[in-house]
């Protein structure tokens, strides 16, 4: 009877063992102020549910109802917990867990709290016809519709990221080849292929500079002007913020009601060259 007092006087409960856990988190495992806290957050939540038990006491079924408590919880503003939140919770459960294994302290193995599965969002994408569209919303007779179409053709026949699209220089195109060679991410070199529709769009956009700047794509922005410390052709640089909104502009204009950013034309690409009998590798590959 003794024995069973004393070990019962040795259980260890959550309450107790939390703000241990999240120092432990902090200190031993480096994590910022900013994780700690939310794992705080996320322990508190699993008093709330299952209230100050002893951590033996979490077992497979109060998981699973844990769980369920999760998806259907509702906070003080009447919103619910996404996917990736509850797995957030559960993540929090699962290192507890593993430090209470540490500690030599019994409760639950770690290997036995598993995470919802979310669904991976598909890319939206351009159906030809949007594509098509698009292009007819862009007015030639202008240098800076003629610069828009010439973004816009790019991103979509040479699937790259906005950001690599800004940071192109005229040195570096080669328009009767219709290809040039960009460092994209993780600064790995890959060539980038063109339609000749989007060269011969490039190369009329060209004729209408005398400005002798090296950005590919510039701003409408006339009244900088060089000076100490001030590097004309990056002043002029189009920013990844101005195509997103020249993209967006189009879209609206061609009256296509999906959401148009750069991203999109960069996975209509893809789409388009895997509908054509493209190889999935050869497709990623291409994409950097």
């Amino acid at each position: 009877m003794t024995h069973d007092k004393d070990a019962k006087n040795d259980e260890k409960y959550l309450a107790d063992l939390i703000m241990d856990f999240v120092e432990y988190i902090e200190i031993e495992r480096g994590r910022s102020i900013r994780t700690a806290e939310n794992y705080n957050l996320y322990m508190d939540r699993l008093v709330e549910f299952a209230g100050n038990i002893p951590v033996g006491q979490i077992t497979d079924e109060l998981v699973r109802k844990y769980r369920l408590w999760l998806n259907r919880f509702v906070d003080e503003q009447g919103r619910e917990l996404s996917l990736i939140t509850q797995s957030y919770h559960l993540i929090a459960l699962r290192s507890f867990l593993k430090y209470c294994a540490q500690r030599d302290i019994p409760t639950l193995d770690a290997s036995r709290v598993n995470l919802p599965r979310t669904q991976k969002k598909q890319g939206s994408f351009l159906l030809a016809e949007e594509v098509a569209r698009l292009f007819d919303a862009i007015p030639l007779d202008q240098p800076s519709g003629l610069r828009d179409r010439a973004i816009i053709e790019l991103l979509f026949s040479g699937g790259m990221r906005v950001s690599e699209l800004c940071s192109i220089n005229c040195d570096q195109l080669n328009l009767d080849r219709r290809e040039f060679t960009i460092r994209g991410k993780g600064g790995k070199d890959r060539p980038i292929f063109i339609s000749q529709s989007a060269a011969d769009t490039i190369e009329q956009y060209l004729q209408t500079r005398s400005d002798g700047l090296k950005p590919l794509f510039l701003n409408n922005s006339r009244n900088i002007v060089e000076s100490d410390g001030v590097d004309l052709s990056e002043a002029r640089r189009l920013t990844p913020r101005s195509i997103q909104r020249i993209v967006s502009k189009y879209a609206q204009t061609a009256g296509i009601t999906k959401h148009v950013t750069p991203h999109t034309l960069r996975h209509s690409f893809a789409t388009d060259l895997l509908m054509n009998g493209a190889d999935l590798r050869s497709v990623q590959s291409m994409l950097g």
